[in-house]
C-alpha cells in the first residue's frame, strides 16, 4: 500500500470515528437527538477531499446497517428507514457541498472564514433537504410541525458547529493538504 493510500485510508477510518464518536455526545429530543455528528461531518467535507469525505460518510452508514451501534438508537438496517434516516443520508450531499465549495481558492484568511461559514450553511441546508422530508414524511407531520420539531431547535447548534468546523478547517485546511500531496 502506498504512502498516500495508507494516509487516505487513516484520513476515511479517523473521520469515521469521529462521527460515531458524535453520536454518543448528545441531547435526546424526540424525534431527532441532537448531536456533535454533525460537525465531523462538516469537518470531513471541509477538510477531505470528496472521495475521502463521501466514503468517512459512507462507511458510517454501512456500519450501522450491519448493525453496529452506531446511530444514535443503535444499529441494524431499521434504523436507516427511522425519523433520523434523512438527516443521515443528507450528510452525503452536505459533504459533497463542502468539497465542491472547498475546490475555490481564496488566500485572504478573514474572506476564507467568511467563505467557510456560507459553505456549513449550505452544507445544512443540503442535509436538511432529505432530513425534513423524510422526518415528516416518517412521521406523518405536516410542514409547521415537520420544521418545528426537525429544524427550529437544532438552528441554534448547528451554527455553532458549522462556525466551529469553519474555524478548525482555516486552521488545519493546509497540514491535510500537504499529507495528502505527499508521493511514497
Amino acid at each position: 500500500m502506498s504512502r498516500k493510500n495508507l494516509i487516505s485510508t487513516v484520513l476515511v477510518s479517523l473521520f469515521t470515528a469521529l462521527i460515531i464518536a458524535g453520536t454518543f455526545i448528545r441531547i435526546p429530543l424526540p424525534p431527532v437527538p441532537i448531536t456533535l455528528q454533525t460537525l465531523f461531518v462538516l469537518l470531513a467535507g471541509m477538510l477531505l477531499p470528496i472521495p475521502l469525505s463521501l466514503s468517512s460518510v459512507a462507511l458510517y452508514l454501512l456500519l450501522g446497517a450491519l448493525g453496529l451501534p452506531v446511530f444514535s438508537s443503535g444499529g441494524g438496517l431499521a434504523l436507516l428507514t427511522g425519523p433520523t434516516a434523512g438527516f443521515m443520508f443528507g450528510w452525503l450531499p452536505a459533504v459533497l457541498v463542502c468539497g465542491l465549495m472547498g475546490k475555490v481558492k481564496i488566500e485572504n484568511k478573514k474572506f476564507y472564514l467568511s467563505y467557510l461559514i456560507l459553505t456549513g450553511l449550505l452544507a445544512n441546508v443540503a442535509l436538511y433537504i432529505p432530513g425534513l422530508m423524510w422526518l415528516g414524511y416518517s412521521r406523518h407531520m405536516n410542514l409547521l410541525k415537520t420544521l418545528a420539531v426537525g429544524l427550529v431547535p437544532f438552528i441554534p447548534g448547528d451554527i455553532i458547529k458549522l462556525i466551529a468546523a469553519s474555524i478548525v478547517t482555516l486552521k488545519l485546511k493546509e497540514k491535510v493538504l500537504i499529507l495528502l500531496e505527499k508521493e511514497d
